[in-house]
């Protein structure tokens, strides 16, 4: 209106937009050992999504390769590999790949082992020669890796340096009880792996 002395509103500065998120670190970890040790159980207990799984039942047609000794409640079998995520915070997602266990499928552990940078070997103290072949496997690779002793039924009836002493592990080499079935206790182990890795690059960055 003509003559009216009322103040025109100064301008409003844009609402800034907040920067995005930085996108959390990937990184493939492998869940390996011996047949019938838990590492799909494993996998299943501590992922946050649903675990791909890739079992198929045990048949009559398997009796003469798979030994089933000490795990005869065993109804079925990894074929190809497992699949699960956990997040670690909010800066780290693993994608956990469980390896298939029975040496007729060991041919995939190459393949499955193509950029992860550690790996949790799991142990059952019942039979702990179905775990030697992932130990050499990655001491050969030279990926880092962790021993989980899963205790099954809860029971952990050896002594870590009994099981380090069993297994001919060389002491940088980290011994961890737990429970496949526990999803804090999957988790304690993959954070003991994750802080190994982070050791050994900073060591590797300082020197």
């Amino acid at each position: 209106m003509a003559g009216s002395d009322r103040a025109t509103p100064a301008p409003t500065a844009p609402a800034s937009t907040p920067a995005p998120a930085p996108a959390p670190e990937a990184v493939k970890i492998l869940i390996a050992g011996g047949f019938g040790v838990g590492k799909t159980t494993m996998v299943g207990s501590v992922s946050e999504i649903t675990p791909l799984r890739t079992e198929e039942p045990l048949t009559t047609a398997g009796l003469d390769v798979d030994d089933l000794a000490g795990i005869e409640e065993k109804r079925a079998t990894t074929v190809a590999l497992d699949f699960g995520r956990i997040s670690i915070g909010r800066e780290l997602v693993l994608y956990l790949f469980g390896t298939p266990g029975q040496q007729r499928f060991w041919f995939m552990w190459n393949d499955l082992a193509i950029g992860a940078l550690g790996a949790v070997v799991l142990v059952d103290v019942r039979r702990p020669e179905s775990s030697f072949a992932a130990i050499d496997f990655f001491e050969r690779r030279g990926v880092p890796f962790v021993v989980g002793v899963n205790g099954f039924h809860g029971r952990h009836p050896y002594p870590v340096a009994d099981i380090r002493e069993a297994l001919a592990l060389p002491e940088h080499v980290q011994v961890l009880l737990c429970d496949a079935r526990e999803r804090a206790s999957c988790r304690d182990v993959l954070i003991a792996l994750i802080d190994q890795l982070i050791d050994a690059a900073a060591g590797a960055a300082a020197s």
